[in-house]
């Protein structure tokens, strides 16, 4: 996470995400706690409900975002999130069907 924002519905999200040319997409989210990973792509995440708190690695404290929030990522952040569930529009750099797989990048394993 790179910037925390906010916005103030849906119509804004949508066309602030067309605006930037990035892909668009409503997505739900169950409750998860995962690891520290990353992703290959910049993203937007316009949050619609829930709530879902973000760590950043490097970071001292972390974040927990509701209905509103607005977190800008860039590729390559490494990060991990705790839900009890949420809804969001992201706003993908690339179009989502080209995302490569796994979308949560694990970090290198050291020996």
């Amino acid at each position: 996470m790179n910037e925390l924002l906010t916005f103030d519905d849906e119509t804004q999200a949508y066309a602030e995400i067309e605006a930037m040319g990035y892909h668009a997409m409503a997505l739900d989210f169950p409750a998860e706690e995962n690891e520290l990973h990353w992703h290959d792509f910049d993203s937007v995440v316009y949050v619609t409900g829930g709530e879902l708190t973000v760590a950043v690695e490097g970071e001292n404290e972390p974040v927990t975002c509701g209905r509103g929030a607005k977190i800008v990522a860039t590729a390559g952040v490494v990060h991990k999130e705790s839900t009890p569930g949420y809804s969001a529009i992201i706003g993908f750099s690339q179009p989502p069907e080209s995302l490569t797989q796994p979308v949560n990048k694990p970090l290198p394993v050291s020996l």
